[in-house]
């Protein structure tokens, strides 16, 4: 049984304006490659990792974690 690494590729291409596929190419995989990690299908090896946070200026925390992020404004709810 494996475990699932979550990330936030997507939110980060969207942020950028980065498309899967010039990711992928800066990156030097598929584009497909970009899809099956943001949908969790696929984990990647601690080098790709890296150079996908170093690609985003980001720690690779900032990207890859054992746990579900938080959702965006969760921690400003009111009850």
């Amino acid at each position: 049984m494996t475990e699932t690494i979550h990330n936030r590729i997507a939110m980060l291409r969207a942020e950028r304006g980065i498309s899967r596929r010039q990711l992928a190419e800066a990156l030097g995989v598929h584009y497909q490659t970009v899809g099956y990690l943001e949908r969790g299908e696929y984990s990647p090896s601690l080098h790709l990792a890296l150079r996908i946070a170093e690609y985003f200026e980001v720690p690779v925390e900032v990207v890859f974690s054992i746990r579900p992020f938080p959702r965006i404004g969760a921690e400003h709810r009111t009850a």
